[in-house]
């Protein structure tokens, strides 16, 4: 248990450094959008492909951010319904959960890996190879699996420690 809890540690570093990491994205982000549309409006000169810089920093912010939203309970729970169970059937309802999670975030990983590493285009206008950013769609993916699996694991524990 003690390798595995050092193990979680480790990866739960790199999560958090991921996720910082993308939210220095949203800077330029902001910056870049607001550029745009002061020259589109001001001077009708709009910034040279904003939008495909939008778009792989909004996939860098969505892909890097996503397993430290897991990470800090920060995705949106609707439990209206699970609210009125009893902490033993709350917990086989998360356990479901998380573990459906777990194979759709592993297909998401795999397809995002084979992807990446068959993609070979760029974007029209900048030339920015497509190949990285889709492989981010497996490693954020990963990032995700790893964080749902410990959450998992918790569960697990909680409802044994509930018996």
């Amino acid at each position: 248990m003690n390798t595995l809890n050092t193990l979680r540690g480790f990866i739960e570093r790199i999560i958090r450094f991921s996720g910082t990491l993308g939210m220095i994205f949203v800077i330029p982000l902001m910056l870049i959008t607001a550029g745009d549309v002061i020259g589109r409006s001001f001077f009708n000169k709009p910034i040279a492909g904003t939008f495909e810089l939008s778009e792989y920093m909004l996939a860098i912010i969505i892909l890097l951010g996503t397993a430290y939203t897991q990470q800090v309970k920060g995705h949106v729970a609707v439990d209206f319904l699970t609210s009125h169970f009893n902490k033993k059937t709350r917990l086989i309802c998360q356990f479901i959960t998380l573990f459906l999670s777990l194979l759709i975030v592993t297909i998401v990983v795999w397809q995002g890996l084979n992807l990446g590493i068959e993609e070979k285009g760029v974007t029209d206008q900048l030339r920015i190879p497509r190949a990285p950013f889709k492989i981010l769609v497996g490693i954020g993916g990963l990032f995700l699996w790893f964080q749902i699996f410990f959450d998992l694991i918790d569960v697990t524990i909680n409802f044994k420690k509930r018996k």
